[in-house]
């Protein structure tokens, strides 16, 4: 296939500061866990960012009335998503706000609803507010997962029960949940007064035939029981230049985030976040459609490998995220043995199921594959190296 843009070169990060690939210190092992991509972002951030660079003054930063504008034409645009400027409040990242939501909306003891298997920080982020996690754990049904929605009303019924926390597409599951399905989970939370955060940062990773829809496009109901949290950062691979969004449009609640923005001193970015965040969204659309058919090509070429070298281990249908959860019950090892396992004798760094919970992540395992086909194809070579005999 033809490309404009050039995903197989590997770029070396050792030694670059990068959370993935310098917190494990032996250069021989070979990370595929933490959620960031191994691919240089779009040219059109590259410029912008050097040419802002080149002006040399790096002081404090007044976002943009372009920045807005961005971010309302990019959702109408790909996501049919009708944004009001006035909606959109700025921060520093998807965890800071999540907490500042959680932090505006909930009292300490109340309870906060996850559907489980699901990002660790969700759990840290409401245990840190003083919150109670309870979980809808999904349901496996071959090769995906279904919510339990029967399950989920009887804990949107608990009257300590204040908001559900949900994760649009789902990490680590890889749905990417249909438009009904988000309409049936707020009619739920309606019924019982319970206001939903949806984070949707990795609403633009879609694989062929599954679209995202924003909670809060499903319909007026869902606009007004709903707070959205978005960033470019694991669609462009930005996330350390620390920028991203809270979109709520009722205006008493988002008074209240944006006191709790401030209170707990979120609420300046540095001078490049914007700048990449205006660059992704107007000039870099080619750049993320090329993103996703590699994506796409590299799931593919993971699960054909698992398929003919260890059958033992199933993966999970993936709709949407660059990250696989595979189903390694088969093997015999618990999630923590297999990742210690695969560090050790394999020199390959991936994540315990358990760490999206201890329950419903028991048995699995989550592989980034958010890199160059062949840095793919090595890290699979040695995850067959450990499981092959087992």
């Amino acid at each position: 296939m033809n490309r404009k843009f050039d995903f197989d070169t590997p770029v070396n990060r050792r030694g670059t500061g990068s959370y993935k690939w310098d917190i494990v210190k032996e250069d021989d092992v070979l990370p595929m866990w933490v959620a960031d991509m191994d691919f240089q972002t779009a040219p059109a951030i590259i410029n912008a960012l050097k040419k802002r660079v080149e002006h040399g003054v790096f002081g404090y930063t007044q976002v943009p009335e372009n920045y807005y504008n961005a971010i309302i034409n990019w959702f109408e645009r790909r996501h049919n998503w009708h944004i009001q400027r006035d909606w959109i409040l700025y921060t520093s990242g998807v965890v800071p706000a999540m907490s500042c939501v959680l932090k505006a909306i909930t009292l300490p003891g109340e309870k906060v609803l996850v559907q489980t298997p699901v990002y660790n920080c969700f759990f840290s982020s409401i245990k840190n507010n003083g919150c109670e996690v309870i979980e809808n754990q999904l349901v496996r049904q071959g090769n995906t997962y279904i919510i339990d929605y029967n399950d989920f009303e009887q804990k949107c019924a608990d009257e300590k029960t204040t908001v559900f926390l949900l994760c649009n597409p789902h990490n680590p599951s890889g749905r990417v949940w249909r438009k009904e399905e988000l309409a049936k989970m707020n009619e739920i939370c309606m019924k019982h007064g319970v206001k939903v955060i949806s984070d949707e940062i990795h609403c633009e990773l879609t694989m062929p035939g599954y679209t995202y829809t924003p909670f809060a496009a499903v319909n007026e109901n869902c606009l007004n029981n709903s707070v959205t949290l978005n960033s470019p950062s694991k669609s462009f691979n930005t996330a350390g230049l620390q920028i991203a969004n809270i979109i709520c449009n009722n205006i008493i609640l988002r008074r209240k985030i944006d006191r709790a923005i401030n209170i707990n001193e979120v609420c300046d970015v540095n001078p490049f976040g914007p700048i990449a965040l205006e660059a992704a969204y107007n000039d870099s659309d080619e750049w993320l459609d090329e993103l996703k058919e590699y994506l796409y090509d590299n799931y593919i070429t993971l699960k054909k490998f698992f398929e003919t070298n260890l059958p033992n281990l199933k993966v999970i249908h993936l709709e949407g995220t660059y990250l696989v959860w595979v189903d390694i019950s088969e093997t015999g090892l618990s999630s923590e043995e297999a990742e210690e396992k695969l560090l050790k004798e394999g020199k390959v760094l991936i994540n315990s199921g358990t760490m999206y919970g201890q329950k419903a992540g028991e048995g699995y395992l989550r592989i980034n594959i958010a890199c160059p086909k062949r840095t793919l194809l090595y890290g699979l070579e040695r995850i067959k190296k450990v499981f092959v005999n087992l």
